[in-house]
């Protein structure tokens, strides 16, 4: 009955990601460190533009975090691959985390007719829509494109001039996991970002599945960073374990949210790798930097093959992988069963 539950949940609404950082100014490269970027050879790059059309593509990424430098990277490598090196040219943009940035950086791109505009993280895809209807927009790291651009009866494409890839991992099997390794769990706490709507859609579909095992449990929100310390320590008070979707304020203070949870022994789920390592036990994770190339494989289909970007469906994750943080686990003394590979291994 769970899996029905979720499976229709998750069919009608799709995601909203995870959010990027300002200040870098063009062809510089994820991690905000000045450069141009390279071509890859082979067999690959001569699949570029016979027409020697140089195509400019502007990245606005919502702030400096791992797992969005993984996915602006991958995208990155994609469209050096095919189109060949020397024919893109990337303008790539940190917003430093707030959304008045992107709206600046995105204008700035429909001002310098960029070809097509890479929407790296929630905030950074409703700036890029709001600046332009007509720009083809493809997202990565987004959650939920329904809950991000408001759509209702989302069937899989947008309609618009958006598409992308989701960071989404199948919630449903994030509580299996939960349960696997916690299964005399009392209550769980959810934690994540009042301010982040991909981070609620989450939490909405993780409360259904504990809904669905009978598992109490209760929310735990910070609306920014300030509140995170007082937040911790509250569901570390009142639950045995701790679950966080893919927020990205969680994932810039998953050093606060361990200095808590650790001495406190509460185990945390965390729904990405990148935060796990910094402050959980396990995950059920994707790759940042596959999505990431998905969307350059979707970018070169539009510019090249002139692929109508209303119609392309959002494209998901190929695979997820059980990762767990070996030093943390040893700490609280947690046995991690078969099928799970250490982080950084």
């Amino acid at each position: 009955m769970k899996k029905k539950i979720i499976a229709l949940m998750s069919a009608v609404v799709m995601t909203a990601g995870m959010l990027a950082g300002c200040g870098a100014t063009g062809d510089t490269e994820p991690g905000g460190a000045a450069g141009t970027e390279s071509g890859t050879s082979g067999s690959e790059a001569e699949a570029g533009d016979a027409s020697g059309k140089v195509y400019k593509v502007g990245i606005c990424q919502l702030l400096e975090h791992d797992a969005l430098g993984a996915a602006t990277e991958g995208f990155q490598d994609a469209l050096i691959e095919l189109l060949g090196e020397g024919n893109v040219v990337f303008d790539y943009q940190n917003a430093q985390g707030e959304q008045a940035n992107c709206t600046i950086i995105c204008t700035q791109f429909v001002a310098d007719n960029a070809d097509l505009i890479l929407a790296n993280a929630t905030a950074s895809l409703q700036a890029a829509t709001a600046a332009t209807n007509t720009i083809p927009i493809l997202g990565t790291s987004i959650t939920d494109y329904a809950t991000a651009m408001d759509i209702d009866d989302f069937s899989g494409a947008t309609g618009t001039n958006v598409s992308g890839t989701s960071d989404l991992a199948p919630i449903e099997e994030q509580e299996d996991m939960l349960l696997e390794l916690f299964p005399d769990v009392k209550k769980v706490g959810i934690l994540y970002c009042s301010a982040e709507a991909n981070s609620v859609y989450q939490a909405q579909v993780f409360e259904s599945c504990l809904d669905a095992d009978g598992i109490a449990y209760e929310e735990f929100t910070a609306a920014d960073s300030n509140e995170i310390q007082a937040v911790v320590t509250s569901a570390c008070q009142s639950c045995d374990v701790i679950y966080i979707p893919t927020d990205n304020t969680m994932a810039n203070n998953t050093e606060a949210v361990n200095n808590i949870c650790l001495p406190a022994g509460v185990p945390v789920i965390t729904g990405e790798e990148n935060m796990c390592a910094g402050c959980g036990v396990a995950t059920l994770s994707i790759s940042y930097y596959d999505i990431g190339y998905k969307a350059g494989e979707m970018a070169y289909d539009i510019l090249v093959n002139g692929a109508d970007v209303s119609t392309m469906a959002i494209q998901y994750a190929p695979q997820v992988n059980k990762k767990y943080n070996k030093e943390i686990c040893e700490q609280l003394n947690i046995t991690i069963p078969d099928g799970y590979t250490a982080i950084g291994e």
